[in-house]
């Protein structure tokens, strides 16, 4: 749980066991990861969210949600068959979490299914049912043209008179929910046992940012939706065809920036697996070198890395000298390096290197300065993205250099 502030919000994510279109959808993996896994992060990443949980009936989902960071409220079988709502889900979670004294004050209610959120889609929902003083929220994406709609065999012109016709843009604007988002006061689904009511806003949606994973030919959509350079980077084209050197910041870049401290003294960081599985096939490749520039003098750092077979510099809090000495040992420019980090001792790594990188989590300056935002947060798939970015521009030149 976060530290709270003036309210409660709480992130809810139903996840059952059943599925008819995909088996195990939640569990499913993508990109290398479980479905759920997006939506979790997500939801921990919003910085106005001070508690996250998982429903569900399953008990492989209920370890999965709690090794990835959320809690587990579980869900009798009875309101996780296909024909149990959401709302009876949602509204069995928050009579649990109130027997044990938590009544949040608003509910951000997440469906696993759309893993494709930008890192302030949540901060942004909620930031717009304030503006617009509104009970509760869905997001949307916007339709544009010629809509039809057919009925018991007949079709009707749903969005325009097809008898007039209009140019399009003089057709008004047209919403389609995207089932990505919904926020509302608890007291609308108590009272109108619906997600929605009262005074509705809307959060509007980029239409990219709004497929969902309902069928098994959408996993592979998905997958390609989450390798493009990230919306919200800067309005530039990011050219890695250079880059020779990838630089890690490790605390909230290789972890999720938390640290479990034991009884004994000791500590424990968590790391994503599928971090480590990218860097191994980026050093295969053999074209990127990749090292750790740390800050903390750690065993565990030291630890990680030797794992990983990565170079490792650590106790270096003012970190661009180190890195010009870095480059200067390999013969590497600026130019040939790319530097992912999360924060204001990043900053001038990041402003000095070729390419900036920031992780979906990073401090604000620190996404002001990268070149690059990763849809991943720290500790939960970054560095897997800016592998997978790398290995494809090895490919592209690969494929160059055969046909040469």
């Amino acid at each position: 749980m976060k530290p709270t502030g003036s309210r409660r919000i709480l992130a809810l994510i139903p996840a059952r066991g059943g599925s008819q279109g995909i088996p195990r959808k939640n569990l499913v993996p993508v990109a290398g990861r479980p479905l759920l896994a997006y939506t979790v992060e997500q939801a921990l990443a919003a910085p106005e969210v001070d508690r996250v949980a998982v429903s569900t009936d399953d008990d492989e989902i209920a370890r999965a949600a709690a090794g990835m960071g959320a809690e587990v409220v579980r869900r009798p079988a009875e309101l996780a068959t296909d024909e149990a709502t959401s709302e009876s889900a949602l509204v069995h979670a928050l009579d649990a979490l109130a027997r044990e004294g938590y009544e949040p004050d608003l509910v951000v209610f997440l469906q696993a299914t759309s893993p494709l959120r930008r890192p302030d889609d949540v901060s942004r929902a909620i930031a717009a049912l304030d503006a617009e003083d509104a009970d509760s929220l869905f997001s949307a994406c916007p339709v544009h043209g010629f809509v039809w709609r057919r009925g018991a065999g007949d079709l009707s012109s749903l969005t325009y008179d097809y008898r007039t016709r209009r140019r399009r843009q003089e057709i008004g604007e047209d919403l389609l929910e995207n089932g990505s988002i919904y926020v509302f006061k608890p007291w609308v689904l108590r009272r109108m046992g619906n997600r929605l009511g009262g005074r509705i806003a809307v959060h509007r949606m980029d239409p990219l940012d709004s497929f969902q994973v309902d069928e098994p030919a959408d996993v592979e959509l998905v997958e390609r939706l989450l390798r493009l350079p990230s919306p919200a980077s800067r309005p530039v084209v990011l050219d890695l065809s250079a880059i020779r050197l990838l630089v890690l910041d490790f605390d909230g870049v290789m972890t999720d920036n938390r640290v479990m401290v034991h009884q004994d003294g000791g500590e424990s960081v968590r790391c994503d697996r599928s971090d480590g599985f990218g860097l191994e096939r980026l050093r295969q490749r053999g074209r990127v070198e990749t090292v750790v520039l740390s800050k903390e003098v750690s065993s565990v750092v030291a630890a990680r890395c030797a794992k990983l077979g990565l170079a490792c510099f650590h106790g270096h809090d003012d970190k661009l000298p180190k890195l010009r000495e870095i480059a200067a040992d390999r013969g590497l420019t600026a130019a040939e390096i790319a530097y992912v980090g999360n924060d204001l001792n990043d900053l001038e790594a990041m402003r000095w290197c070729g390419v900036a990188v920031a992780v979906a989590d990073a401090y604000p300056e620190a996404r002001a300065a990268a070149d690059y935002v990763t849809r991943h947060a720290g500790g939960r798939g970054a560095v897997r993205e800016v592998c997978d970015l790398l290995l494809t521009v090895s490919e592209d030149t690969a494929s160059e250099d055969l046909k040469r």
